[in-house]
């Protein structure tokens, strides 16, 4: 994968849907609109030039500042952002893939931010979807099977968001 001739490939078959790129980065990365998510990574796997074949991961960053304070002083507005690490095992080389959502669907708290699965790419996105719907709340279009994980099933909430509020009791027991 070599930078600029990469990126252009990339950026000649999704235009704009690129929206950011550092390959220079010690985790080189790109940045792409939520609505491509699924055939850039398809891309990313089969263009032999890439030939990212294996997941390591995917996760999501929360960028909120609860303190009104210091998000006064943030230069980035409030947002989700989903992160796939990737691994080409024939080339040795590897690619972050990052999407930015917004904290809530249609500024609507509560209501989850959408992406689409990349389970038909990469069948390992499987748990860790799943991982990342149930601590930071996004919601995996066409999953599998997308439930909780690690919380049980009649949590509130989602553990890894910056404004999330533990409970003081769960099923009649009291925690703290």
């Amino acid at each position: 994968m070599s930078g600029p001739s990469f990126l252009d490939g990339l950026k000649a078959k999704f235009g704009d849907q690129v929206t950011g790129s550092n390959l220079e980065a010690i985790d080189p990365w790109i940045e792409v609109s939520p609505a491509v998510i699924v055939e850039v990574c398809r891309y990313l796997k089969e263009e032999p030039g890439a030939a990212f074949d294996y997941l390591n991961c995917v996760t999501a960053v929360d960028y909120f500042e609860p303190d009104e304070k210091k998000a006064a002083k943030t230069k980035w507005e409030p947002h989700l952002e989903v992160v796939y690490h990737l691994w080409s095992v024939q080339h040795k080389h590897s690619l972050v893939v990052k999407v930015m959502l917004p904290r809530w669907q249609d500024d609507v708290e509560g209501q989850l931010p959408e992406v689409s699965s990349v389970v038909e790419v990469w069948p390992a996105a499987d748990w860790h979807e799943r991982e990342v719907y149930d601590l930071c709340g996004v919601r995996f279009l066409k999953h599998p099977n997308l439930r909780r994980i690690l919380c049980p099933e009649d949590w509130v909430g989602h553990p890894l968001r910056k404004d999330y509020e533990m409970p003081l009791e769960y099923q009649g027991i009291r925690g703290r």
